[in-house]
């Protein structure tokens, strides 16, 4: 994909942020984590599924990453928790250690990763024994 939506973090917030948080309501109510747990937003965007979390999953902290530096200065602009911190990453080469986080999220994502097997590899290397991965599009 290519054009301002999928570079411009305010153009992708006007686009799709607005519906992504309704979604990301309902996939966290069903996914149901307890606190305190340390989470992962891979292909975080603008950031609100991640601000989802913060409002909803009382995490210890929230990770967010997401290949367009302009989604990752617009999630950074928009979530002033300091639980959350944004990185311009690959979800084929996360940058976060071996197992490292409880909870790895997903939302929209996974579709539009050339090598999806890769990403999955990479979200079960930086989960914790017993932690739990959860993806939607």
């Amino acid at each position: 994909m290519t054009g301002p939506v999928w570079v411009d973090g305010v153009a992708y917030e006007a686009y799709v942020g607005r519906c992504s948080r309704r979604v990301a309501m309902e996939f966290l109510s069903w996914l149901d984590q307890p606190p305190g747990r340390r989470w992962l937003d891979v292909g975080c965007g603008t950031g609100a599924l991640t601000s989802t979390v913060l409002a909803m999953a009382d995490p210890s902290g929230v990770t967010g990453v997401d290949p367009s530096a302009g989604f990752v200065v617009r999630a950074r602009a928009l979530i002033e928790d300091g639980r959350a911190e944004f990185l311009i990453g690959d979800a084929r080469s996360l940058p976060v250690s071996d197992g490292d986080v409880d909870v790895v999220v997903s939302g929209l994502m996974l579709n539009f990763v050339p090598e999806p097997t890769r990403a999955v590899a990479e979200i079960a290397r930086v989960l914790a024994p017993g932690g739990v991965a959860a993806a939607y599009v």
